[in-house]
């Protein structure tokens, strides 16, 4: 069964910071050619934090660059976000995400869709 398993998350105050973790099951990272984090708001949807690539090239949203940090540890089978000088408005649910491996033909979820997600508060 394939699975990831988001943790990390917690309440910090402005300013502070958090790493989250991603790890995967079923499948291994490197596998995939692109994983990321996401996140969800209250009556919002979801929306693209940050991804890697199997190249090692990463993307962040405009409001996170230079805040957060996005690595792969394959030897792990994890995925982590570092996020420096959080902002209220960065609180959400945080959901890991990874492209479904060539080849691969069981049941696969799209981003906010794999499981419960990793909570993360801030308060100012």
């Amino acid at each position: 069964e394939v699975q990831l398993v988001e943790s990390g998350g917690g309440s910090v105050q402005a300013g502070g910071s958090l790493r989250l973790s991603c790890t995967a099951s079923g499948f291994t990272f490197d596998m995939s050619d692109t994983a990321g984090w996401y996140r969800r708001t209250p009556g919002k949807e979801c929306a693209v934090v940050s991804t890697i690539s199997s190249d090692g090239s990463t993307y962040y949203r405009d409001s996170v660059k230079g805040r957060f940090t996005i690595s792969q540890d394959n030897h792990k089978n994890t995925v982590y976000l570092q996020m420096n000088s959080l902002q209220p408005e960065d609180a959400a649910v945080y959901h890991c995400t990874a492209d479904p491996p060539v080849g691969f033909g069981g049941s696969w979820y799209g981003p906010c869709a794999w499981g419960q997600g990793t909570q993360v508060t801030v308060s100012s």
